[in-house]
């Protein structure tokens, strides 16, 4: 059903007995690391290698949490090769787009 978050990660992580506690922490991923990781386009312009690297370090457990091991890995290698990372960015955005949807979708699907 869903192309990079896991169902099954997120109940494995959040357990599947208070539907309202993973929408909270659903909602803290979404505010939190995917705002960061949206904004990493900037930090690129401006050169900011540290940033980068804080941001995507900061991000990698909540995407275990949620299953999307791909986009963990593609953080992974942004980490490995800060400053030729630029190109991966584009496919890390095109991820988190998907990632915020697929959430948005799963949350709004828990009873």
């Amino acid at each position: 059903m869903y192309q990079i978050i896991s169902e099954q990660s997120i109940y494995q992580y959040f357990g599947d007995d208070d539907p309202d506690m993973i929408r909270q922490m659903i909602q803290i991923i979404i505010d939190t690391n995917i705002k960061d990781l949206k904004e990493l386009g900037t930090f690129y312009q401006e050169g900011d290698f540290a940033t980068i690297k804080k941001r995507c370090h900061k991000a990698k457990p909540s995407m275990s949490y949620i299953g999307a091991i791909k986009t963990r890995k593609t953080l992974e290698e942004i980490e490995s090769n800060l400053e030729n990372s630029a190109p991966l960015n584009d496919t890390l955005q095109e991820q988190i787009q998907l990632i915020e949807t697929e959430l948005n979708i799963f949350v709004s699907a828990i009873n």
